[in-house]
């Protein structure tokens, strides 16, 4: 989608802080960050949200959790744990029209989130 924040960081168009990056997705670190390690996984093909998964996605989405678990080794979080999150529509916390994955950690993340 042309004008898709997340679309132009994962074509290269805005430059980001990568912590990975492959053929079906990008993980760069958050901009505005809510906890000592977040960084978001963004599936680069466009899917608005959460709500235009069929399944089609479903090889896309195991390789989303895949690339969290790598990631979060990578990032020091697999001892004592992360959390993945996934904000769906207005009321639901999402502010960017691009399915994406926040990977949060590097403290203790209390619950409920909101």
């Amino acid at each position: 989608m042309q004008n898709c924040l997340f679309c132009k960081i994962a074509g290269g168009e805005i430059p980001s802080n990568k912590a990975y990056e492959d053929e079906q997705v990008i993980v760069f670190h958050d901009i505005s960050p809510v906890a000592p390690v977040h960084v978001l996984i963004v599936p680069k093909k466009h899917l608005a949200s959460t709500n235009e998964l069929s399944e089609a996605e479903s090889g896309l989405i195991a390789h989303v959790f895949k690339v969290a678990v790598q990631v979060a080794s990578e990032l020091g979080l697999k001892e004592n744990g992360y959390r993945i999150v996934n904000n769906c529509g207005k009321d639901g916390g999402q502010t960017v029209d691009h399915l994406h994955f926040h990977l949060l950690g590097g403290r203790y993340l209390d619950w409920p989130p909101g």
